[in-house]
């Protein structure tokens, strides 16, 4: 979470490495919506960090929905 990109443009980063803060699901939302050095909307970035956030709650909610049958022997 520190490398999200909250004061710094993602343009910063050489293009290699920007597939990794794509990973952050902030960076994809905060560089969509706040448009602060570029005008164009990060379509993409906001896509990827969608997907993410979507696939970890649905990862959640199953093993919410599985953890009444595991059994807790100590």
């Amino acid at each position: 979470m520190f490398l999200t990109p909250v004061i710094y443009p993602v343009s910063f980063l050489p293009q290699q490495w920007r597939w990794l803060l794509m990973l952050n699901p902030l960076s994809g939302i905060i560089e969509g919506f706040a448009p602060r050095f570029r005008q164009s909307f990060d379509w993409q970035g906001l896509a990827v960090s969608t997907a993410i956030v979507a696939v970890c709650s649905r990862r959640l909610h199953f093993i919410r929905r599985m953890e009444r049958q595991f059994a807790d022997v100590y």
